[in-house]
């Protein structure tokens, strides 16, 4: 069975480029993308960093909708720990509403950048009406699902002022937007079911293929017949010499502060730097294996396959990790085409 290709692009800054060049190019990618057959194409929330340009998902996902005609466009994924569900419910009812039947949200519990962003993000909030995140995310979800709001209750279950049955999310899109649970636990498994949302396991982020194995298992049990999304690192090259060659050099490091929430970031000057804006104190540093599907396009379509055969994956969404370039759009084209081939074949 053929399995769906589809892409996450960060809206890389190429060294001396302005930000409009590559928005530019996400764009372009994205009318590309569609015109090769990928099934959707997810923007990265990314904060306070000059070689990402893209800090507001949805904003430019309106942009991009306005510019295809049939893929699927979406936030893979909005940060949810920044914003009122409201909103958020508002954002994607509104983008829903502008293009029926197309459009994504993708879910994070990850910062989306280093401890000042996530302070300045969070600035002038009621310590007493911080949630957790399984009650952010559910909040979200009822009022997606519904036209009342549900109650909103502060971090001690008291129900917080203000809000009422009468408060609507509008508009009401009458097709409205697929959610996704993205996350690398068994614990966002179980999340991702208890939703009814699909679940993307984000190999991209965490390589180790034993932690794949463990919740992709998991969420097979307790998921009915739901597949699960696998998101994945892949970088195709015309030779398997050159795709090696391009694969090489990337990190991965988790960072974790105190008794505060793992991140993982790409270079260890940004771990060190995280533990600096977080205040130091004690902390814990691990490299990460940085997991990167690399080949010609048969080489990787294989691993693919084999990849689906093993945990029923229905469908992979590319993370190319490659900066700007021709070598970057020659892997995503390369890689679309050899799904035609496959698909052809079969």
């Amino acid at each position: 069975m053929t399995y769906l290709l589809s892409l996450l692009d960060k809206s890389p800054v190429a060294e001396g480029e302005s930000a409009e060049s590559a928005l530019a190019r996400t764009v372009n990618l994205a009318r590309q993308a569609e015109a090769w057959g990928y099934h959707r194409y997810w923007l990265a929330e990314h904060h306070n960093n000059t070689q990402l340009a893209c800090p507001t998902p949805e904003i430019l996902a309106a942009y991009i909708l306005a510019g295809t005609r049939r893929i699927r466009v979406g936030a893979g994924g909005v940060m949810l720990q920044h914003y009122s569900p409201y909103k958020v419910a508002e954002n994607v009812n509104l983008l829903a509403a502008l293009a029926p039947g197309r459009v994504d949200i993708g879910i994070g519990k990850a910062p989306g950048g280093l401890p000042l962003s996530t302070k300045a993000l969070q600035a002038g909030r009621d310590p007493n009406l911080r949630l957790d995140f399984e009650h952010l995310i559910g909040q979200l979800n009822s009022y997606l699902q519904s036209s009342a709001a549900p109650p909103v209750a502060s971090a001690t279950g008291e129900e917080a002022p203000g809000f009422g049955a009468q408060l609507q999310v509008t508009p009401r899109p009458a097709r409205g937007a697929t959610a996704f649970l993205l996350g690398a636990s068994v614990a966002s498994a179980d999340l991702a079911v208890k939703l009814n949302w699909d679940f993307v396991y984000a190999a991209h982020i965490n390589g180790d293929e034993a932690a794949w194995q463990s919740t992709l298992a998991h969420y097979a049990r307790i998921s009915g017949s739901k597949p699960p999304i696998l998101a994945v690192s892949v970088v195709v090259a015309d030779t398997a010499q050159e795709a090696a060659q391009l694969a090489q050099g990337f990190e991965r490091f988790q960072v974790q502060v105190g008794d505060g929430q793992p991140v993982t970031v790409g270079s260890l000057k940004q771990a060190q730097e995280f533990v600096r804006q977080a205040g130091g104190g004690t902390h814990k540093i691990t490299e990460r294996e940085a997991c990167i599907i690399h080949g010609t396009s048969e080489q990787v379509h294989a691993r693919l396959a084999q990849l689906q055969a093993l945990y029923g994956v229905r469908e992979f969404v590319i993370d190319n990790p490659l900066p700007t370039g021709r070598q970057r759009v020659r892997s995503i084209e390369l890689l679309a085409r050899g799904l035609r081939e496959v698909a052809a074949s079969e």
